[in-house]
């Protein structure tokens, strides 16, 4: 296989959820012999005033992060400069290092990347992989983000589908996406359906009792409905709060909410507001060598999407939770693609966004039927390894990327 040069701003050893994708494809790659470079930034996710090393090899991995802004994700403007800056200096960056018919593989962080990439496969002659985590400037669009609704936007689409059209491979994460790409008269040959994935062979079910955590985080005696990861501006939380006042007094269930993002501080601070402090615990992001014990920290996991967002993005944290045989709730679109896999696979409940009262009789009654928990858990693992293990994505990309190179 050719060389393999990937585009994302962030990468090892940070914990974000394209890093830990992205770093485990690439060290996998590079353990299987390919020459595999990342061109990232030198940040953190969480921590834009981070100078990680400028150049470093890492089990393998050649890793080159430029210098950009720092603002961080605090503010839109900020982060749209953090954005160009990215872009300029990873295109000078790939100008000096790309060689002919190498593979250069283009995430979405950040947005339009691809584009950057098109630019460079064309100019060294290599070729241009798109990996598409969500589908920008819809996304932006759908979230009202003003100035993308005006023909700003349109321009953006039209170089972002030239940039596709560009590509040898187009790799989505989910079905419906395909059908969004597809709808942008793309070449059904040119794209491929590979859904992320979580370190299935570290994560596995853990029995409550035998977990630190929840003897640390003095859970044992609760019911807990657990939230893991990026809690973000797609991600809804009205419709768990509000299912948590009508459980306000319930003797066992807490809610446990593992990460950051965005809604993150909102959701803590409308706890505080409606008078539930007692109802939930809020937990930074953990080291990811103890993801097999924050996961399994909750008896039941929630995840949720804004129905306006099917087809644009697939939440990932979902492979997560499977792994570790967890039953998940899930509040999106009952015809999106996690409801479809959950309902599928018997392995979890779907609630309309919205659905508050819904929602706080399923936990309840969850809560008092340890059985149907475990069977829904066990279904989600197996669920999870049918269909979704880590080692069947690296089959599916490896023929991916081979074809291209």
């Amino acid at each position: 296989m050719k060389r393999v040069i990937f585009l994302n701003r962030f990468f090892f050893p940070d914990h974000s959820a394209t890093s830990q994708i992205l770093s485990d494809l690439a060290f996998h790659l590079a353990a299987s012999g390919t020459e595999t470079h990342v061109i990232a930034s030198r940040q953190l996710y969480d921590e834009p005033a981070e100078r990680l090393p400028s150049e470093e090899t890492v089990r393998g991995v050649q890793i080159h992060r430029v210098s950009t802004s720092q603002f961080g994700r605090s503010r839109l403007s900020g982060r749209s400069i953090d954005y160009l800056s990215y872009y300029y200096s990873s295109w000078r960056l790939l100008l000096a290092l790309t060689r002919r018919d190498d593979i250069l593989v283009a995430m979405t962080d950040p947005p339009l990347v691809s584009i950057v990439g098109m630019r460079a496969a064309r100019r060294q002659n290599a070729h241009l992989v798109n990996w598409l985590q969500d589908v920008y400037p819809e996304v932006a669009i759908q979230l009202n983000v003003g100035l993308l609704k005006s023909p700003v936007g349109r321009i953006i689409s039209i170089l972002r589908d030239q940039s596709l059209q560009a590509a040898k491979a187009n790799v989505v994460v989910g079905q419906l996406m395909a059908t969004t790409i597809l709808a942008r008269n793309m070449d059904p040959h040119r794209v491929h359906v590979i859904p992320n994935w979580a370190d299935d062979e570290e994560i596995s079910p853990l029995p409550p009792m035998d977990n630190p955590l929840r003897r640390q985080w003095q859970l044992e005696d609760k019911f807990v409905v657990g939230y893991s990861g990026n809690l973000g501006r797609p991600h809804e939380f009205d419709t768990i709060l509000a299912a948590s006042i009508h459980l306000k007094d319930h003797p066992r269930i807490v809610f446990a909410c593992i990460g950051g993002g965005h809604s993150f501080d909102d959701l803590a601070n409308r706890v505080v507001e409606c008078g539930l402090r007692h109802l939930f615990r809020f937990f930074p992001y953990q080291d990811r060598i103890l993801l097999k014990y924050s996961l399994g920290v909750a008896d039941v996991h929630w995840i949720s999407l804004k129905p306006q967002l099917e087809g644009l993005i697939v939440p990932s944290k979902l492979y997560g939770i499977a792994a570790a045989g967890r039953p998940i709730i899930a509040i999106t679109a009952k015809d999106g693609e996690i409801a479809q896999l959950i309902e599928r696979h018997d392995c979890g409940i779907v609630i309309a966004p919205g659905s508050a009262k819904v929602l706080a009789d399923a936990l309840s009654h969850l809560s008092a039927d340890a059985a149907r928990v475990a069977e829904m858990g066990q279904r989600a693992r197996a669920m999870l390894d049918a269909h979704f293990s880590r080692r069947q994505a690296f089959e599916r990309w490896r023929s991916v990327l081979e074809a291209v190179g």
